[in-house]
């Protein structure tokens, strides 16, 4: 709970021991905004707007779809079309061996690049994973797979990527795919009154599940 502190101004003088000149309490600074909030579940009903997700912690959210929102859904893709210069995202996490190693990569669009920020920063796929968004500078074949060399925001980091580790890139998509059963991700914000909003989703198609 954040403590309020109001400052009072006592003037002094003619006699008088203590005189407010200003009794109302300073502004209240502007809250922040909630840290948004990633939705991972199945669709079970999309209702004009409003999305419900059966989530996969058992809950069931209702999201507000913005006016102009946004379907994405995704296509399964190799290691091996993974190419130096591509701009792409992993979820990993840090082995016994020091090393980061892929849970998932996804390969961003072109359009996305410089709207996706580059970072490196905890991420709740799995306990004690991170997200990787960084360019890729270099790639090497190891017996586990590929090492991928990264860099985001001039910050070197390598993540091993196994032989089995779902890759997938984004295509284009629709709200007619927003069925029941599908299984979606979404970055949401929640807004005061405990609702939820969100600009875009990414739902699965032909069997080929947001893995991030």
């Amino acid at each position: 709970m954040r403590k309020q502190v109001a400052v009072w101004v006592v003037l002094m003088g003619f006699g008088l021991a203590g005189c407010l000149q200003d009794q109302s309490p300073p502004a209240m600074p502007a809250q922040a905004p909630a840290p948004p909030v990633r939705i991972r579940g199945t669709v079970d009903k999309l209702d004009g707007q409003i999305l419900t997700v059966n989530t996969r912690e058992g809950t069931k959210d209702s999201i507000a779809l913005a006016p102009n929102y946004i379907v994405r859904t995704v296509v399964r893709r190799q290691l091996s079309d993974i190419k130096t210069g591509d701009y792409v995202a992993s979820t990993s996490v840090k082995s016994k061996d020091g090393k980061l190693h892929a849970i998932e990569v996804h390969i961003f669009l072109a359009a996305q690049r410089g709207v996706v920020p580059e970072l490196q920063a905890p991420w709740d796929l799995v306990p004690d994973s991170v997200m990787t968004n960084a360019v890729v500078t270099g790639i090497a074949k190891v017996p586990s797979g590929r090492v991928l060399s990264l860099t985001y925001k001039g910050t070197p980091t390598e993540v091993i990527v196994g032989p089995k580790v779902p890759i997938v890139t984004y295509a284009p998509g629709d709200s007619g795919m927003l069925q029941h059963g599908k299984a979606v991700f979404l970055i949401a914000q929640q807004k005061p009154d405990g609702s939820f909003g969100a600009a875009n989703v990414t739902v699965e198609s032909k069997g080929v599940k947001p893995p991030m």
